[in-house]
């Protein structure tokens, strides 16, 4: 559901314990001191650091950012992303600059963003043409289009990139319309660091390594469709503990679970209820949570396709009859965190149902404090309960 249609290594420190692994994905690689204990995640992400940015940090860097709970979220029609401290709602760090034009300080229709380590990995989405001109874009004719994946660092500079600025093309180092993506360095006969695409509008699901070469790719480039290999403007894509790939095909209403072979081995439909599967993830018990965007409704099934817990974001008093929730990840509290698209707000609820956090006014857009324009994606930073964490999984809560 895009504005354009309303993520392990062996353990210890760097050095001879590294046993060939490279996160790089084939970039050169700053080995650190044998002597160094610290958690693994935070091992690979300095060589991350090192391989993406060129740069030096210490431990401290990336153990400092681990601590905090911020929340992250992709204000899409604001063209921003932004960190906020969810106690005094106000904005800590911000990616965008509100231009609706591709550029080093710009992000247009950002629908989706993640934290990881000191970056922060955001998806350039685009607006689309529409009579009146949508929020975020002063071009009704041709849109604006971004078709970016980017890694920026903690100052806001672009250290990767994947895709050509306000460029639409399926060709190399093209994307048309990236709704999600995500850096992770466990997928399945891909060892080291990659970011996985969301591309809707090529309908397909894309692996790039860290030298921007695509080495898998799950939906035919170009063609829609629900048959063996196909999808319909797909929305998001995570990769499960197990190796298999979890796929929101949106507008063919289900959610469907591949293994690397590009085979179907699961579907999901709430019993055939779904409509519009925003986005997907695997809870811990084995539930799989779906954002039935069009059905203004968060639903939870077992492994059978049966409901066992939903909740509805348009009954609240002044809300917007369809607003198009885009996203819902579980939290590690067992809370969930929606992003209420066209309600104008990012609310965290218990699994009773209660509201105990929001961001932003219900219904009311805006760009001042505590407002949101679109907001289509939030996520709790270093909380990867149910998402796929970009360093492995492996076990210790404290990296997922």
């Amino acid at each position: 559901m895009s504005s354009m249609s309303p993520r392990g290594s062996p353990g210890g420190a760097f050095g001879p314990a590294c046993h060939g692994f490279d996160p790089s994905g084939g970039l050169p690689m700053t080995h650190f001191s044998p002597r160094t204990t610290m958690p693994k995640h935070l091992l690979i992400a300095l060589a991350i650091a090192a391989a993406i940015g060129g740069i030096t940090l210490s431990p401290a860097a990336f153990a400092g950012v681990e601590g905090h709970r911020n929340i992250l979220i992709a204000d899409q029609f604001n063209n921003r992303v932004i960190e906020i401290d969810r106690d005094t709602h106000r904005v800590l760090w911000h990616f965008g600059n509100g231009s609706d034009l591709p550029g080093p300080k710009s992000i247009v229709g950002v629908n989706d963003a993640e934290r990881f380590g000191v970056f922060t990995l955001i998806a350039g989405t685009g607006i689309p043409p529409s009579d009146p001109a949508l929020p975020g874009c002063a071009d009704p004719v041709n849109g604006c289009p971004d078709n970016r994946v980017l890694i920026v660092g903690r100052n806001g500079d672009i250290i990767w990139q994947y895709g050509k600025g306000g460029i639409t093309g399926s060709g190399p180092n093209e994307l048309n319309t990236p709704v999600h993506s995500l850096f992770l360095t466990g997928f399945p006969h891909h060892p080291g660091a990659h970011v996985l695409i969301t591309d809707q509008g090529n309908q397909r699901i894309i692996l790039v390594n860290l030298a921007h070469k695509i080495v898998w790719q799950y939906g035919m480039t170009g063609v829609a469709g629900n048959g063996p290999n196909q999808l319909s403007n797909p929305n998001s894509a995570e990769v499960l503990k197990n190796g298999h790939i979890l796929i929101a095909d949106e507008s063919n209403d289900r959610v469907i679970e591949i293994n690397p072979n590009l085979q179907i081995v699961k579907q999901f439909t709430a019993m055939g209820t779904v409509s519009g599967a925003a986005f997907a993830s695997r809870l811990d018990n084995g539930d799989t949570l779906i954002t039935d965007s069009n059905n203004s409704r968060i639903v939870e099934v077992d492994g059978n396709d049966h409901v066992v817990w939903q909740y509805f974001t348009n009954t609240d008093p002044g809300s917007n009859t369809t607003p198009l929730p885009t996203r819902a990840l579980r939290l590690r509290n067992g809370d969930t965190l929606i992003s209420d698209q066209f309600n104008q707000r990012v609310i965290e609820v218990t699994p009773n149902g209660k509201i105990v956090f929001q961001q932003g006014a219900l219904n009311l857009s805006g760009a001042g404090f505590n407002q949101l324009n679109g907001p289509y994606d939030a996520k709790v930073i270093g909380d990867f309960t149910g998402i796929t964490p970009p360093y492995g999984f492996d076990g210790d809560t404290n990296t997922h």
